[in-house]
């Protein structure tokens, strides 16, 4: 016989007075919401006083993930629904999680959710943005983020299967917002397990990092379909990659390398780079020509120019 089901919502947050209250008013399903307050200095904590009495400030850790396991040692819940300030809970996706929760199968101890991120006002729908899935739903006691990388999953004992419905993120509202997590968060971890893992220094890397995560996000990915936001977002992650290079560079002491015959090997990399750009967008334009003989003929033509 299945025990009684409850959940426990744990939001993290930080100096998040604009966003937490419509995050609080989406998560109406939740039996229990516990917030996890890393020292903000605005009313974050007085507006969460309205819908809680179970917060608990914490240090404000780079680590972002570290506060979000403590937030799931203090839950009571058989389920734990884990969100950020920034994210909501929409009306399809709380009916799906009661639905699910309440004649879920008992080998499945997580759920992965989709999540649509409003980026600079826009719905990102390409660009690896979307559906982009979270492992967010889980028993109490059976999920935990590893503590290693702020961009981590939650690592889950056992099973787990996929809902349908939304998670809403709204990501990104500005480029300074952008710069600055990437600056002050999201580069230096990067570059820290990078070295851990063993990265041998390569002075190409200042150009290869870039243009990679360009030609990934904006073509491979199809970020062009989201228009001149994908192209923007597209350069943004390509100035993240290269953020991330200079950060190692610098922890390396800005070692002297690739001086000799440095132009010779640049005009290499950004021959090889555009080479890689000219096939991934002939790819998409043969994509769009239905007619095989036809796109065979223009495959020919774009081969020798």
């Amino acid at each position: 016989m299945k025990g009684k089901i409850s959940l426990s919502v744990v939001i993290s947050a930080f100096n998040e007075e604009e966003k937490i209250e419509e995050c609080f008013k989406s998560i109406v399903l939740a039996n229990e919401i516990i917030l996890v307050d890393n020292s903000s200095t605005d009313k974050t904590v007085e507006i969460a006083r309205k819908y809680t009495s179970k917060i608990f400030i914490r240090p404000n850790n780079p680590m972002l993930n570290i506060n979000k396991n403590y937030g799931f040692s203090k839950a009571s819940g058989n389920w734990i629904l884990s969100l950020d300030a920034d994210e909501r809970v929409s009306p399809e996706l709380q009916k799906e999680i009661l639905s699910t929760l309440n004649s879920q199968l008992l080998i499945i101890n997580g759920y992965w959710i989709p999540r649509k991120n409003i980026i600079f006002g826009k719905w990102m729908q390409h660009a690896g943005w979307y559906p982009d899935h979270q492992l967010r739903l889980f028993r109490k006691g059976l999920g935990k983020f590893p503590e290693e990388h702020v961009h981590e999953m939650i690592r889950l004992g056992g099973q787990a299967a996929y809902l349908k419905n939304h998670i809403i993120h709204y990501n990104y509202e500005t480029i300074f917002q952008f710069m600055q997590k990437v600056i002050y968060i999201y580069a230096p971890n990067e570059a820290s397990q990078l070295l851990k893992n063993g990265y041998k220094f390569s002075w190409q890397d200042a150009i290869r990092f870039p243009a990679k995560e360009f030609l990934s996000r904006f073509l491979a990915r199809e970020g062009y379909k989201d228009g001149f936001h994908g192209l923007m977002l597209s350069i943004l992650m390509a100035f993240y990659h290269f953020s991330i290079f200079s950060l190692i560079w610098e922890r390396l002491k800005f070692i002297q390398t690739g001086n000799e015959r440095l132009l010779q090997g640049t005009e290499r990399e950004f021959k090889k780079s555009y080479k890689d750009l000219l096939f991934w967008i002939v790819s998409k334009k043969l994509n769009k020509i239905k007619n095989p003989l036809k796109r065979q003929f223009y495959k020919l033509i774009y081969k020798f120019q």
